[in-house]
């Protein structure tokens, strides 16, 4: 088992089930921490994380909800006070990405979209404060992205989703303060096993860097972030320089 800072922690990570949110989670079960693995619809996927984590030796717990929803959120903050009696880390990962052109984006989309990926994370660290506040180090990691600071027309709907996370990060920090640190990682391309080569060639070329990150890129953020306690209201931009471009 591992040694580090985050022996003994209890961390959250909503949307953990796939890709980035269940690398996230196996990383910090790797560091130590116990953990919550949130999961709206993929209940198998969620499952064998946490199968994954147990082998372990950590003790982890997968919860069903939609962190889009107040109720839901209530819940499963509930559920963790019950399993775990504390939360010392909040991985505000869960978010869905689709393109639509901006004259053609429905009251619908632009809706699930915003609720998804910006309200999920205010309902989220609203009801995790309390308890992250009893920790005395609490920490909340918000997933933003490049598209909150890269105009991408495509996406409108998406692009202002993560430029809220970003602002919503630099108020909590302030409003947290001292108790919780808040930060953001903006992400490029991650690729994962399987994913279409073509679909990241711009990415590639455009990157000072010419590759794409990986997920220990993205895991490697989170746990500084989850380690470090004089940082806060920042956004950790891991794009292989990207956005200098």
């Amino acid at each position: 088992m591992s040694q580090s800072s985050l022996q003994g922690k209890v961390a959250l990570v909503t949307g953990s089930a796939k890709r980035i949110g269940r690398s996230v989670a196996l990383r910090l079960a790797s560091e130590g921490a116990d953990a919550v693995v949130n999961y709206h619809a993929s209940q198998a996927e969620a499952e064998e994380v946490v199968a994954q984590i147990k082998k372990s030796g950590r003790r982890a717990v997968a919860i069903q909800a939609d962190v889009a929803k107040k109720k839901d959120v209530t819940a499963l903050f509930a559920a963790v006070e019950k399993e775990f009696g504390r939360l010392d880390i909040l991985v505000n990962n869960a978010g869905i990405f689709f393109p639509a052109k901006f004259e053609e984006i429905t009251e619908q989309q632009w809706d699930r979209i915003l609720d998804t990926n910006l309200k999920s994370q205010y309902l989220c660290s609203q009801a995790a404060a309390p308890m992250l506040r009893r920790s005395g180090h609490g920490r909340i990691i918000n997933f933003a992205s490049l598209g909150g600071l890269l105009a991408w027309p495509a996406y409108t709907h998406y692009c202002v989703s993560k430029a809220g996370v970003i602002m919503l990060t630099r108020c909590l920090a302030r409003a947290l303060a001292p108790e919780i640190t808040v930060n953001a990682i903006a992400p490029g391309t991650i690729s994962f096993e399987g994913d279409a080569p073509e679909l990241a060639e711009d990415f590639i070329q455009r990157a000072p860097l010419h590759r794409t990150g990986t997920p220990k890129d993205i895991d490697d953020a989170v746990v500084f972030l989850a380690q470090s306690p004089f940082l806060t209201g920042q956004v950790i931009v891991v794009d292989g320089g990207r956005t200098l471009t």
